[in-house]
């Protein structure tokens, strides 16, 4: 069946790589499950449309971008930030040792990434998470390399200043008699 573009085992191998960036774009399990079932639909039936020597990952993230924000612009969801960042933890748990103290460096990092614009988080987290270069991030998001580049670099000095602020400190200890 590789006449017609890709074998289903070849778009198999790359699901724990489609949901965990699906998780973290979308920051929500159920979610997640749908946008990556989405994208194997859409790319299933556009598999003719592929080109048998090119990255098949790189393709398979540019449907899953597009499916994504096509929803994105469709619906506009209110989506809790409780569940956004348990779901986006999860997904970048892989990348990161779980320790009390990592936990905690994760849940941080989840949120800055949630605050970001949409356009610099997916540019952080294909380069970053899924480690695409600068050329595969360009064709997935359909924009050209430059683009990609500045969103890069606007993303991670927002990254940062939103990681260098003071988490919530509790307050004062009461004297309980």
């Amino acid at each position: 069946m590789r006449g017609a573009g890709f074998a289903a085992a070849d778009a198999q191998r790359l699901i724990p790589r489609l949901r965990r960036y699906a998780l973290a774009l979308t920051g929500n399990r159920d979610a997640a499950d749908d946008l990556t079932q989405d994208t194997l639909e859409r790319a299933w039936r556009k598999r003719a449309l592929w080109q048998p020597g090119t990255d098949l990952r790189a393709w398979l993230f540019s449907v899953m971008h597009n499916v994504w924000v096509n929803g994105v612009r469709a619906a506009r969801p209110a989506v809790s930030l409780d569940d956004d960042a348990a779901a986006a933890s999860a997904a970048l748990a892989a990348a990161a040792p779980q320790s009390a103290e990592g936990g905690i460096v994760l849940a941080e990092l989840q949120q800055a990434l949630l605050r970001l614009p949409e356009e610099q988080r997916a540019v952080l987290l294909l380069i970053g998470l899924e480690q695409l270069s600068y050329a595969e991030a360009a064709a997935v998001l359909a924009v050209p390399i430059g683009t990609v580049m500045s969103r890069l670099a606007r993303g991670r000095e927002q990254l940062r200043r939103l990681l260098a602020q003071e988490p919530h400190a509790p307050g004062p200890l009461r004297r309980v008699k």
